[in-house]
């Protein structure tokens, strides 16, 4: 018997590894884009059998436990505390996933910190309900593609903070651009949406969608039911979400039509709409978001939806946007944002004081480089240079902790040596192969600023019509995810 079953796990296991990946992706694509089109022409009873040929095709249960088991939380468990790490197991969870019968476990609840210090709740679902929302995911996403507004960027594929931040330029950039701005946020966004709008809007197995929205959660060992919203942290969620707050710029459209310039743009629960004025945003645009808002149960947060003049400028995902007396836009990085990447790099440098010169390099390297090549596309080059002497200046007294007797003559040679036109480039000898090598420290300021391309508003993945527009793009990426690597060879040089 014991022989028998390693026999069906072996076989399970090389079925696993000889599957050909390229071909389901294309599959399940094709499948996604016939979903997309049946949506476009209002075919709604083809694209819900599309949706069923795709949740229970082979194809699409490979790929779908491929997704959870090589995300960033494939190393998190739900309640059960189940992984899939062996091949045998994933094909196994693939003959797993299916919809009669299915019975989701509760999610477990963990909490993570915000910038504000409050806590979020965090609900983690099973692998195996990971799995089959990831299944769902699959069949839902070409229709929340085709309904989602074109000024939507949060929570979709191809699109990324950078386009919210280039349509922000274009709202405000021109002299007759509207000069007001209402900073819309939603108050709890997952946690209250209406359940019974839910189910009566988004186009999914009705039976499967309330299985996922009552499965209720474990916190300190005692279960709680969820009566309203989404779960943070599942894999349907952010889908699910986008479905329910699209269509508000389209009836702000269809209200103020060309002649009236409001405009709106959205990223996931965070919004801003431009106004010509700030009565019209206070008693028009405004109630009408919140009319939209309580339809699906939601509401705008007080304390963070207020209505700014371009020339005092606001905050939008990390970034700060104002209009100069000169009429210049200029969008930069916030402030907020600056201070909390220099004291995480100060307190790196802090908690390493007795680590070796090459081990603390290492560590500041992909910081550096990972913070200033998110910047790199706005107004950045002063704060690049700014923040490269902060850590300089933490750097120093970092040298001074470890070398309380030593001069500044002393420190400079052994911790700095002059490159190109750096007089003060911090650094570190190691050897390797009997070679020596020179490892620099990154600098912000060598990074290249280079404006982004904004993403077609209408354009998304499943569309054919922009089968070439998404090709050039994913090169481009794939360009600017090689410079990166290179960056950090770069950095290491022969002596």
């Amino acid at each position: 018997m014991t022989t028998k079953n390693t026999l069906i796990g072996a076989s399970l296991a090389s079925q696993w590894q000889l599957l050909n990946w390229k071909a389901i992706k294309k599959q399940v694509k094709r499948l996604q884009v016939r979903i997309a089109k049946a949506m476009r022409e209002g075919k709604l009873g083809r694209a819900k059998a599309l949706q069923r040929l795709l949740t229970h095709s082979f194809y699409g249960k490979c790929l779908a436990v491929k997704r959870v088991t090589e995300s960033k939380g494939a190393r998190t468990p739900g309640c059960d505390r189940i992984l899939w790490r062996t091949p045998m197991q994933k094909m196994k969870a693939v003959f797993s996933l299916k919809r009669r019968g299915y019975k989701p476990l509760p999610l477990r609840r963990i909490y993570i910190e915000k910038n504000s210090k409050k806590l979020r709740p965090l609900s983690i679902p099973s692998m195996k309900d990971r799995a089959t929302q990831a299944l769902y995911h699959l069949a839902l996403e070409p229709i929340a593609e085709e309904k989602a507004d074109p000024n939507s960027y949060g929570f979709r594929p191809r699109r990324s903070t950078m386009d919210a931040i280039g349509q922000c330029y274009l709202l405000f950039a021109r002299k007759n651009s509207a000069q007001w701005c209402l900073e819309g946020d939603i108050k709890g966004c997952f946690d209250n949406i209406n359940e019974t709008w839910l189910l009566e809007n988004i186009p999914m197995d009705k039976i499967i969608l309330r299985k996922f929205l009552r499965t209720g959660y474990i916190e300190k060992g005692t279960w709680y039911p969820t009566l309203k919203g989404v779960a943070q942290g599942g894999t349907i969620s952010p889908t699910i979400t986008l479905l329910a707050l699209s269509g508000l710029e389209a009836q702000l459209s269809r209200l103020f039509k060309k002649n009236s310039k409001v405009q709106g743009e959205f990223y996931a629960d965070d919004f801003i709409i431009s106004g010509v004025s700030r009565e019209l945003l206070e008693l028009i645009v405004k109630p009408v978001v919140e009319r939209f808002l309580k339809e699906r149960g939601l509401e705008l947060s007080t304390e963070k939806t207020k209505i700014t003049h371009i020339e005092e400028g606001f905050d939008f995902l990390g970034f700060n946007v104002r209009k100069y007396k000169n009429g210049k836009l200029l969008i930069k990085p916030s402030k907020a944002n600056i201070k909390k990447f220099l004291n995480d790099v100060r307190q790196t440098i802090k908690v390493n004081i007795a680590a070796k010169t090459e081990n603390l390099i290492h560590l500041l390297n992909p910081k550096i480089l990972g913070w200033s090549h998110y910047y790199r596309h706005v107004v950045s080059s002063q704060i690049f240079s700014k923040v490269d002497h902060r850590i300089h200046q933490a750097l120093e007294h970092w040298m001074r902790k470890r070398h309380p007797r030593k001069g500044k003559r002393w420190l400079k040679t052994k911790y700095f040596r002059k490159r190109e036109l750096y007089l003060w480039q911090f650094f570190a000898k190691l050897k390797k192969k009997g070679e020596t090598l020179i490892l620099d420290l990154a600098k912000a300021n060598r990074i290249r600023i280079q404006r982004h391309v904004k993403i077609i508003g209408k354009a998304h993945p499943y569309h054919p019509d922009y089968k070439e527009y998404f090709m050039k793009r994913i090169i481009m990426k794939k360009l600017t995810r090689q410079i990166y690597p290179l960056l950090l060879h770069g950095i290491l040089d022969g002596h």
